[in-house]
């Protein structure tokens, strides 16, 4: 009976997880990614619908610090530095709060990006950037509150807010030509000292050509001024492979007094294991 009873309480307690009630969201959220020239932009927010309510100027009324959205804050996230209005924006998650008037709107990055709603305590230093902008009368009513990336060129895009028949577009600028001649200069300027170690150790680690490896960590140290332990390292083991156990010997002492000038121990220890091992007639 006691059996019975078990069982019978396992079943109701397993339907009693799995009949979970689901229901939509009065406000769903979406995500918006959009690149921009050279800059991924992320929009996260929950729509709102007006719902045959009157939106700003009662449901949001003027004047007011508003939160631009439902539920979490809404966030816009830049990976590279923009210009909003002259002001530089680092990388980043923002939240988006605005103070919505008649003829204006004031429309604020802000750097604490976890709140439910308005932040607790606001604080000015945390407005990363502020602007401006006039309120653009629509033609057509906008039913859900929407966010978009739009008017996109290669330097520049608006990030686009509509509800009910208003709209606020805020123009952001980004590093296009910037990036690209960086990108353009770093290649044509050749590997690094990190993709020669990178190459060296891939060879080293697949069994590769191993004359292939030393080629490439020696380049590695020649444009490493720094000559890191760790390339050092990398080369001792693959001289040791090659049969070259003196020239690997010669190498991890290098490696050695870098490893312990940098207190890095474990390397100190494996240093002295390998010149041990290899030393042995």
């Amino acid at each position: 009976m006691k059996k019975i009873i078990y069982l019978f309480a396992f079943v109701i307690a397993n339907f009693a997880i799995e009949a979970q009630v689901k229901t939509p969201q009065a406000s769903p959220k979406s995500v918006l990614t959009q690149v921009v020239g050279l800059t991924d932009v992320t929009v996260e927010y929950s729509r709102p619908s007006a719902k045959g309510r009157t939106v700003f100027g009662n449901l949001v009324p003027f004047g007011e610090l508003w939160r631009t959205g439902a539920n979490a804050n809404s966030t816009v996230s830049f990976s590279e530095d923009v210009i909003i209005n002259g002001t530089t924006l680092k990388k980043g998650k923002y939240a988006i709060f605005t103070i919505p008037k008649a003829d204006m709107w004031e429309v604020d990055f802000y750097v604490t990006n976890d709140n439910w709603g308005l932040p607790e305590n606001w604080d000015e230093k945390d407005v990363a950037a502020r602007t401006n902008v006039n309120p653009i009368a629509l033609g057509n009513n906008v039913e859900t509150f929407t966010m978009a990336i739009n008017n996109i060129t290669n330097d520049s895009a608006t990030l686009d807010i509509s509800w009910e028949k208003t709209m606020v577009s805020i123009k952001f600028e980004v590093p296009t030509q910037k990036t690209a001649l960086a990108s353009i200069d770093k290649v044509l300027a050749g590997p690094t000292a990190g993709d020669y170690f990178s190459s060296a150790q891939y060879f080293y680690q697949s069994n590769g050509d191993l004359n292939k490896a030393l080629t490439y960590i020696n380049k590695a140290l020649e444009l490493n001024k720094d000559k890191p332990f760790w390339y050092n390292r990398l080369k001792s083991l693959i001289q040791a492979k090659l049969g070259d156990k003196k020239g690997a010997i010669e190498t991890a002492k290098l490696s050695l007094v870098a490893a312990t000038e940098a207190k890095n121990n474990d390397y100190v220890k494996m240093n002295n294991d390998s010149i041990a091992e290899w030393s042995k007639k």
